[in-house]
């Protein structure tokens, strides 16, 4: 029969509509899987964030040379900005995994990170890699290559080009080069060895382009004799998609960045530079000299010969006939000495012989949430959609209380579905990201185990595993339970199981801002994570505040039934900052936890438990109780701290701009990159301006210099940069210290830029009209001033204000200088 080059396109496609259900293999798809099966070569690229990878060379590797083709992320991306939403930081970075996890399942790759935290822009290696604890993550880049045993390792970002990029890319490269050399060599990082080995991949490469080089002219230019060039414009005939296509699919998935992309076609070329290990002779072969058939392992050969003639006699209409001679491979594969492809082998030939014969195996339950100790009542479904002789013998799970379950045989489209009850175990983790369980530092996530590191996703303990019998051969497939239900709209959608605390709890505000010394009250929400879940809440503070009641009583019947306790706070009498926590007492255990919810249509469901507490603020500062018109950008948090300061904000849809409208208000605000995302202010902006004319203050907050909806976002002409300024700690100076935003209605000082978190501000203006005054000045260690991160103008009767400065960052995390210079701003 004629064969042909087959991907898996078609599921890609399949799971960016339905991103949450299960995967039900075709025919195609099948055939691709035994491509992949019989291939025993890998790579692994390595760059520094969520969005650096290339993911035209990723699926080129995946699904044209069928490589085990791996991406280790040294960060989650949490230092970005956030497109979709207000979640900033690890909150960030969990949904930047879950875009990384759900672009592989597209392209065909396998997900990795290090402990690294993104904590934000770096302008050098040297001052990432202090911030990073530099041996740590270079413990974890070698554990993870250790683990994953690349033939091929393929740098995203140039080791040798300092200052000209992030910190972080620059580092990540640096930190590949190093690695291996070290990687081979158990006198570093020697206590991993317990649980691995050593590995030395054959080569390494650099994943260079044009862009490297400044211009096309000059990459046209260079010396190519070290590059290897690879043809990776395929296009699949089969299903008309182009790999740019795929890749495209895959790197829209970073929706949080806005990366959203459109796929190509034709010829296209990516080149790689030879950096160390054994050159090429042939420059487009980058497995050259390895063997990547099954005979480069130990007893490999006869499974080779098995596998092989089950895809060259493959038959599309029938696959259940390859059934018998995948199980024979299967046994063999289980009696292999080599642990590492033994376990890759293992699980890709199980999934093989699961779609051959149509095997639907699935756990669920009517709950998405469980807490410990705690019996409820999973469905099993099993059915054999094939001819085959088929049992099942069982399951193994982590508690049966009812076990029902007796050898059953399978029968051709017959469905078993069978309910058992099971318990959470009390030792079973809470639901949550691995890395976020310890409190970790600004420049690395504190993770304990081991084993751990690495590893992408959420860590899920209640699971169960099929054990079914296939020519005679019992073989185990472990399944996650799942939540099910049905939307009336959606249909059918999957969700994980999370295992959750029997109380949670959570401030309405994470900021508390006393201007004046006077009381105010506080609302913290409780919701019950089973039935009957009663007890009482307390916050407790510093003795020097006062909380009134000193604890509030609540009945809780129904599972995630929610009640709002309300306290009186009263702040101490000097200035200060507070952490106020939570504490709820449920049968006599104390619970201090804030479950938080992440849910996005392109990503699964997320929970992230952190400690329930806020900040309280006994804030000097003055206002002059301005009503605000806000018009959100991206996504941001700026209006609830300016009602925490005691303004009245109101939220502008960008259709509601008009005269009308906003007459009535004495300052517009506009979001973070409300320039770049909103693109009603194109027709809009006359209005705003006019109004601003007429006598009103118009604070406009960072844009990008990408993609402006209009260039005429300001009164005068303003020139958007890439200037900002990382150091949060840096020296600010007043280029005008008597202006209004610096003396009224309060004082600013050098003290107000003291504790700032992240970074100072982003994207400032290098060159403006002369109208614009510019207020402040600061640079980053060995850079020239920068001077525009507030630029303020009259404007016909009113003011205009541009700003780079990241109040977006600094009043959620309680900033106190944030909040009186943005007062001050607001006032003048």
């Amino acid at each position: 029969m004629k064969h042909f080059k087959f991907t898996i396109i078609f599921i890609f496609i399949f799971q960016i509509i339905y991103a949450q259900q299960p995967t039900k293999p075709n025919a195609v798809e099948i055939y691709h899987q035994l491509e992949k099966l019989n291939f025993l070569g890998s790579v692994l690229y390595i760059a520094a964030h969520p969005d650096d990878e290339n993911t035209r060379l990723i699926s080129y590797l995946s699904n044209e040379k069928n490589a085990r083709t791996g991406y280790l992320s040294l960060t989650r991306g949490d230092g970005g900005q956030n497109l979709i939403g207000p979640e900033l930081r690890e909150l960030l970075g969990v949904i930047r995994t879950q875009e990384l996890i759900e672009a592989r399942k597209i392209d065909g790759g396998e997900q990795f990170f290090t402990r690294a935290n993104d904590f934000g822009f770096s302008k050098n290696p040297d001052e990432t890699l202090q911030i990073w604890d530099e041996n740590q993550v270079m413990s974890d880049v070698i554990w993870v290559i250790r683990n994953f045993k690349p033939d091929v390792i393929i740098n995203r970002f140039d080791h040798r080009s300092p200052g000209t990029t992030h910190g972080h890319h620059t580092a990540s490269a640096m930190l590949s080069i190093e690695a291996f050399d070290k990687v081979n060599d158990a006198s570093f990082f020697p206590e991993q060895l317990q649980l691995t080995t050593t590995w030395q991949p054959k080569r390494l490469f650099f994943n260079t382009s044009w862009w490297f080089y400044g211009s096309k002219e000059k990459f046209e230019a260079a010396d190519k004799t070290n590059f290897s060039k690879l043809q990776i414009g395929i296009y699949y005939e089969q299903f008309g998609k182009s790999n740019q296509e795929i890749a495209a699919l895959s790197r829209s998935r970073h929706q949080s960045q806005g990366f959203g992309s459109t796929g190509t076609r034709g010829e296209e070329d990516e080149y790689l530079e030879f950096l160390k290990g054994e050159s090429l002779t042939d420059k487009t072969n980058i497995f050259e000299g390895i063997d990547t058939s099954w005979n480069r392992i130990k007893n490999g050969k006869e499974i080779g010969t098995i596998l092989a003639n089950v895809q060259m006699n493959f038959d599309f209409k029938n696959p259940p006939a390859s059934i018998s001679e995948l199980v024979k491979a299967y046994i063999l594969i289980e009696k292999l000495e080599d642990v590492h492809w033994k376990t890759i082998k293992l699980e890709e030939i199980k999934k093989i012989i699961s779609a051959c014969a149509g095997l639907y195996l699935e756990a669920s339950t009517k709950s998405n949430e469980i807490t410990k100790n705690k019996l409820f009542m999973v469905n099993l479904e099993v059915i054999n959609r094939s001819s085959i002789n088929m049992s099942w013998n069982g399951i193994e799970s982590f508690s049966i209380y009812k076990n029902i379950l007796k050898k059953t045989e399978l029968p051709n489209n017959v469905s078993k579905i069978v309910g058992v009850e099971l318990n959470i175990l009390n030792d079973f983790e809470y639901t949550q990201p691995y890395y976020l369980k310890e409190i970790g530092t600004v420049g690395m996530y504190k993770v304990n185990d081991q084993k751990n590191i690495g590893k992408s996703d959420i860590i899920r303990e209640a699971k169960v595993t099929f054990l079914i019998e296939i020519e005679g051969v019992t073989i185990p497939f472990e399944k996650n339970i799942i939540y099910k239900y049905n939307d009336d709209v959606k249909g059918e959608v999957y969700q994980p199981l999370d295992i959750v605390p029997v109380i949670t709890s959570s401030f309405q505000e994470k900021v508390y801002i006393f201007p004046n010394g006077k009381e105010k009250t506080i609302s913290v929400k409780i919701k019950a994570g089973k039935e009957n879940s009663n007890g009482s809440i307390k916050l407790d503070v510093p003795q020097s505040w006062k909380v009134t009641p000193t604890s509030i009583d609540f009945k809780l019947k129904n599972k995630d039934e929610e009640q709002i306790a309300i306290f009186t706070v009263s702040p101490s009498k000097e200035a200060s900052e507070i952490i106020i926590k939570s504490i709820v007492t449920v049968d006599g255990k104390e619970y201090d936890n804030e479950k938080i919810d992440i849910n996005y249509s392109h990503i699964y469901k997320q929970m992230v438990l952190k400690p329930a507490e806020a900040k309280a603020i006994k804030l000097n500062i003055k206002t002059n109780n301005e009503k605000i018109a806000y018009i959100m950008g991206a996504g941001d948090e700026v209006p609830k701290s300016l009602k925490q300061m005691g303004y009245e904000v109101t939220i502008i849809k960008p259709e509601e701009i008009t005269t009308e409208k906003l007459q009535s208000f004495d300052v517009i605000i506009t979001g973070i990159r409300a320039y770049n995302v909103v693109t009603t202010l194109a027709i809009k902006q006359n209005i705003l301006l006019d109004l601003v004319k007429n006598g009103k203050t118009m604070i406009v907050q960072y844009n990008t210099l990408d993609d402006l909806v209009t260039k005429d976002f300001a009164p005068y002409s303003l020139k958007i940069s890439r200037d900002r300024v990382t150091e949060e700690n840096a020296e600010v100076r007043f280029l005008a210290p008597e202006h209004p935003i610096l003396n009224s209605p309060n004082k600013i000082t050098i003290k107000d830029f003291e504790s700032w978190k992240q970074e100072q501000g982003l994207y400032y203006p290098s060159e403006w009209d002369k109208n614009f005054t510019p207020i402040i000045s600061a640079n980053d260690k060995g850079e020239k001033p920068k001077d525009g991160a507030i630029l303020a103008a009259n404007y016909g009767k009113g003011k205009y204000i541009y700003t780079g400065i990241s109040f977006f960052r600094e009043l959620p995390e309680g900033v106190a200088g944030a909040f009186r210079l943005l007062a001050n701003m607001i006032a003048y």
